[in-house]
């Protein structure tokens, strides 16, 4: 982060501004999804009232989304943008997909998602569930994230699968493979192809699921409770049925994985009253990113409205001091 004046901040009404000068990277998805769409939001506000040199630069991921977490613990970048929420509490420990501890990441703010992963097979196979799955022993090819130590989608995956009897080893043991890509759309592309007999991912609610599930071209498989439990218990991600009527013809509750929320997050060493700022703008500005999502019901949308200041104040890392200032002055803690 570089600084480009050294003129403090400067308050103007009750809206902060900075007179001094911010360069900062932000670090968003592959390209052309949400959170690039979230930074570019987050860019244009925090500029607007920064010093008039200040400028964002916006980097796109090539794995899976570990590295946004890498590079703003080692300083290279200063924002990212990471999902699902309740697997980020890992990174400050280096647990989970994690490879070594980033204590000193701090929260912004938490933007709501509701989403699930989902485990949904062909049904030319006549299989509803994991006990048929598990009795079966089918050859079947499934497609599902890379699991390459990036890709949190792919790591949360193969821990599914083992949760439910089913380690990838023993999906090989019966002649069946992943077939793996990082981005969602990738995985379901190989369905509507007739590439593979089965997919298991998260973006739950696009059209790219409706789509393959409405059609007929895959069933989804309700998760095992026990199963849940037990990932609940490994990785802190909890269980949250998808009701009946999500898709036209999903007749009865389908249990399943949550892999809710976006986490934007920092580093501890971010200038307070940058941090500060950043806060504002997520909370106060949050209408322009919610209206444009609103062309999608809350539940068919890849970000959920309304936004809500004190649920986005509970982020899986610390609060930045900055973040923490925002809300307890706008009593939001």
């Amino acid at each position: 982060m570089t600084e480009k004046a050294d003129i403090e901040k400067l308050a103007i009404g009750s809206e902060p501004r900075l007179t001094r000068s911010y360069c900062l990277n932000f670090i968003g998805d592959w390209g052309q999804a949400n959170f690039h769409r979230i930074c570019g939001w987050l860019t244009q506000e925090f500029c607007d009232r920064a010093g008039p040199s200040s400028r964002v630069a916006t980097w796109s991921i090539r794995g899976g989304g570990i590295e946004a977490l890498s590079l703003v613990h080692q300083g290279e970048a200063q924002l990212a943008v990471a999902t699902p929420t309740a697997l980020m509490q890992h990174a400050l420990t280096g647990k989970a997909i994690f490879k070594e501890p980033m204590p000193g990441l701090r929260g912004l703010a938490v933007l709501p998602q509701n989403d699930r992963m989902v485990l949904a097979i062909d049904p030319k196979h006549g299989i509803n569930s994991f006990g048929e799955l598990r009795r079966a022993k089918l050859p079947l090819k499934i497609a599902t994230s890379t699991d390459d130590g990036t890709n949190f989608i792919g790591y949360v995956a193969r821990k599914f699968m083992e949760a439910h009897g089913i380690p990838e080893s023993e999906l090989k043991s019966w002649g069946g493979q992943y077939l793996t890509y990082h981005r969602p759309e990738q995985c379901i592309a190989l369905i509507e192809k007739g590439e593979a007999d089965g997919v298991l991912q998260e973006a739950i609610m696009t059209p790219w699921w409706a789509k393959i599930i409405e059609n007929g071209s895959v069933v989804p498989i309700p998760a095992e409770i026990p199963a849940l439990k037990s990932l609940t218990k490994l990785l802190g991600m909890s269980a949250s049925s998808l009701p009946d009527g999500f898709w036209s013809n999903l007749e009865v509750e389908l249990p399943a994985l949550d892999f809710s929320d976006f986490v934007i997050f920092v580093r501890d060493d971010m200038p307070e009253k940058v941090a500060h700022l950043i806060t504002w703008c997520l909370v106060e500005t949050r209408s322009t990113i919610e209206n444009q999502y609103k062309h999608l019901p809350p539940s068919r949308s890849p970000l959920s409205y309304p936004l809500v200041p004190e649920k986005m104040a509970k982020t899986p890392f610390p609060l930045h001091p900055g973040a923490e200032r925002y809300y307890r002055e706008a009593g939001y803690l």
